[in-house]
């Protein structure tokens, strides 16, 4: 195993960097769009309420490999190119922020209405006090569950692999079938997520035992 990086060490490195960049703008943006869909969710407006379970459920019930592949396959098809990298990563933000939806929505969920009804009778609009009161109570509970939605996502991020995005487990089935050498190759492979995901989960559950005992 030990050799296998030595001699592949600038492929490897190249991998678990595209993989840390596509997995970070992914975190970023499915942060961004679930929590927007949670509010759509949550909305006093039936219409509005109903897009966004649409689009939590249409997401949260397709696989993820037809998401990407629809962006490399399909979108081509009509004059829109996408590379496997961008193809994965947008793939994988869409698919990702259903589940953060489901997850925000949940916190939302968890704070008693009248803080939303304080907030309103001091002044403030719907969104203003959805912002400014509800949803940083609603990120305190969800932090833990969200980290398990950004590990998750960190693992998914090896469907690039199947778009020929040039990522860490792209550049392992190279290496694996110039080699030969197989189960070597994918242990490695195995190292490198767990160098990614074991630190997070670990923070996680640090923050998790944090939040509990200052409750």
């Amino acid at each position: 195993m030990k050799d296998i990086f030595l001699n592949n060490q600038d492929m490897l490195l190249s991998g678990l960097k595209v993989t840390l960049t596509a997995s970070l703008l992914a975190l970023v943006s499915s942060l961004i769009i679930g929590t927007f869909m949670a509010l759509l969710e949550v909305s006093p407006i039936k219409l509005v309420r109903k897009i966004g379970a649409i689009y939590v459920d249409f997401f949260r019930n397709v696989p993820l490999l037809i998401v990407v592949m629809f962006f490399f396959v399909v979108m081509p098809i009509y004059g829109v190119n996408f590379d496997g990298f961008w193809a994965g990563t947008i793939g994988l933000t869409l698919y990702t922020s259903a589940f953060v939806a489901d997850t925000v929505r949940a916190g939302i969920l968890s704070i008693p209405k009248g803080q939303l009804e304080a907030g309103r009778s001091t002044g403030l609009s719907y969104m203003q006090a959805m912002f400014y009161i509800v949803l940083p109570q609603a990120f305190k509970v969800v932090i833990p569950p969200l980290g398990n939605q950004f590990i998750n996502l960190i693992k998914n991020s090896s469907i690039l692999a199947m778009v020929t995005g040039l990522d860490l487990m792209y550049q392992g089935d190279l290496i694996a079938t110039t080699t030969f050498q197989t189960i070597e190759t994918y242990s490695l492979i195995g190292l490198f997520y767990l160098f990614l995901t074991l630190p997070l989960s670990y923070l996680m559950r640090y923050i998790e035992n944090q939040l509990r005992h200052s409750n």
